[in-house]
């Protein structure tokens, strides 16, 4: 991988962030992770829409157009010749002297972004994973894509020192989400996720999920629940780009459900395999 996008330039990699870059000094930037299956970008419009409802939020003036940028993803997709990975894009709030408040109209974005080649987790999916339980003590606008991921970071490094695959969130006794991805659980043949409110990032697959749910009609409730609720469900799983669909066997040292997929969560899965599989064939 090779070439990266800089500005509205694809180009060859190498440093070229300032070290007075916002994005460095302050996490003052946004960012999105994209999945690319068979050679193409899946989901590219929603994950776009949220870059520029996260720029909004922040009060961050993108450097192009949606569909602009949209072209130069694709650029650099075809560019490093990527089959199967992730494309990284962020946009800083530019490269000005280190003040707190933001920089004069002068100063201008920054975009960044690359690609990496990463396989599906297909194994994971089938056969299942570990998470662990953690504090959520991030933010209040988690609703919001920004560079600001320290919290993350220490929720997944508890996951990987715990031989996990994920840590799941909660405040006091709610669950909320997970370091880097959405949660959902069921119990009596319904699934319950956290409402797409501040407190979780409103994730692109998760999205995906509520559709397939009810095409599958399968009862889905955005409503809160609790650590409790949790460990006492049928079946857990977690959503994110790339990752997809995990199922959760057990969490810290409690066996959830039978401790194997469910069939409601296999159920998923295959339905979004089927949607990337489609996906494919229509780009190809």
């Amino acid at each position: 991988m090779t070439k990266m996008l800089f500005n509205d330039q694809i180009m060859d990699r190498e440093n070229l962030i300032d070290i007075e870059d916002r994005a460095y000094q302050f996490g003052d930037g946004i960012y999105e992770v994209i999945g690319v299956y068979d050679g193409t970008p899946l989901m590219l419009d929603e994950h776009m829409e949220r870059l520029e409802r996260s720029a909004d939020e922040v009060q961050l003036k993108l450097p192009a157009s949606i569909n602009e940028l949209k072209v130069k993803l694709l650029e650099l997709v075809a560019a490093n010749k990527l089959n199967e990975g992730i494309i990284y894009m962020q946009v800083s709030r530019g490269t000005s002297p280190r003040w707190h408040e933001f920089p004069g109209l002068d100063v201008m974005p920054v975009t960044v972004a690359y690609t990496r080649e990463e396989e599906r987790m297909s194994d994971v999916e089938d056969q299942g994973a570990n998470a662990v339980l953690t504090e959520d003590i991030r933010w209040l606008r988690c609703d919001i894509k920004t560079l600001n991921l320290l919290p993350n970071v220490l929720a997944k490094q508890k996951a990987v020192e715990n031989n996990a695959v994920e840590a799941i969130l909660h405040r006091g006794d709610t669950v909320t989400e997970a370091s880097a991805s959405n949660v959902f659980i069921v119990k009596d043949g319904e699934l319950y996720t956290h409402p797409a409110n501040n407190y979780i990032l409103n994730g692109i697959t998760r999205r995906k999920v509520l559709q397939i749910c009810d095409d599958l009609n399968l009862k889905v409730n955005e409503k809160t629940y609790t650590v409790t609720e949790l460990f006492k469900a049928d079946e857990v799983f977690i959503t994110a780009t790339k990752s997809d669909i995990i199922p959760i066997l057990k969490i810290d040292d409690k066996i959830i459900g039978s401790g194997k997929p469910g069939e409601i969560t296999k159920k998923v899965v295959q339905e979004f395999r089927s949607l990337y599989q489609q996906h494919a064939e229509k780009s190809s």
